[in-house]
């Protein structure tokens, strides 16, 4: 089998995976078939001709925060992460060098990209303040916890009836944290969910964070926002400008935004 690998190796053919698990012989190990998706993605990869990112690196945070009540409990919020899939997936396919921090998500960050799962937005925190240095793009497209339990306990709280009381204390803000320490030749975006008043909340956020652009989306519609396949989004800059688009697929949203980062880039460059 390695003498076979080898030669197609050698005659230009690519290997995905094997995956572990749980094989047919009922023993755990390496060997399995890779998922489906994993596939694909691996195939788009290496059909793709585009590569007006390549040799960037961008940082991406993605998915939910679960912040524990106790061991059983946790509170959190719908984030599906497939916006940043769809991010993630775009920017492998123009070539980058993608990183993607995962909260709790209803789908997988594309397996061409390194995957760090983490669980609450401490630590979510903590891998981006990790990784930042090394990062040309920091996408926030993670729908972050703002607030955790204050002191989640070690066992399974019994009901008791008298109801439950959570002191909640906030938690660090990423994409702020991010904005307040950005090289000059960082690139920082952000993104808001927003159920009303989506610009000028959009527009605060942008300077208080100080983000290169933000993109500002409904949620809280079937058509827009968590868990849907689609969104209302606008994009908007620390110059003013405001780019508005029709509800389109997240994908299609991902396409447009890895453009508008290629135009900011070379404008910087020019």
């Amino acid at each position: 089998v390695q003498q076979n690998i080898h030669i197609l190796s050698d005659r230009g053919a690519h290997f995905i995976g094997p995956g572990s698990g749980v094989l047919a012989c009922k023993t755990v190990g390496e060997g399995r078939m890779i998922e489906p998706q994993e596939v694909v993605d691996a195939a788009l990869s290496l059909l793709n001709k585009q590569s007006d990112l390549a040799g960037k690196k961008i940082l991406i945070t993605s998915g939910a925060n679960h912040e524990p009540i106790d061991p059983v409990r946790f509170i959190g919020n719908r984030s599906s992460g497939k916006m940043g899939r769809a991010i993630a997936q775009e920017a492998v396919l123009r070539g980058a060098e993608v990183t993607v921090i995962t909260g709790p998500a209803d789908v997988p960050p594309p397996a061409s990209s390194n995957v760090i799962e983490i669980q609450t937005a401490q630590e979510m925190y903590d891998a981006v303040m990790q990784h930042l240095p090394e990062a040309d793009i920091i996408i926030g497209a993670a729908a972050v916890s703002d607030y955790r339990v204050e002191n989640p306990t070690g066992h399974k709280q019994k009901r008791n009836g008298s109801g439950l009381h959570l002191d909640l204390t906030e938690n660090p803000d990423i994409i702020a944290a991010v904005g307040a320490q950005k090289r000059s030749d960082q690139l920082v975006i952000g993104f808001a969910a927003e159920t009303n008043d989506l610009i000028a909340n959009a527009q605060a956020k942008l300077k208080k964070k100080n983000l290169d652009m933000i993109v500002a989306n409904t949620v809280g519609t079937p058509d827009s926002g968590f868990g849907s396949e689609t969104t209302d989004a606008r994009f908007i800059f620390s110059n003013g400008t405001i780019d508005e688009h029709p509800l389109m697929k997240k994908t299609q949203l991902a396409e447009r935004l890895m453009t508008q980062i290629v135009e900011l880039l070379n404008a910087r460059a020019n």
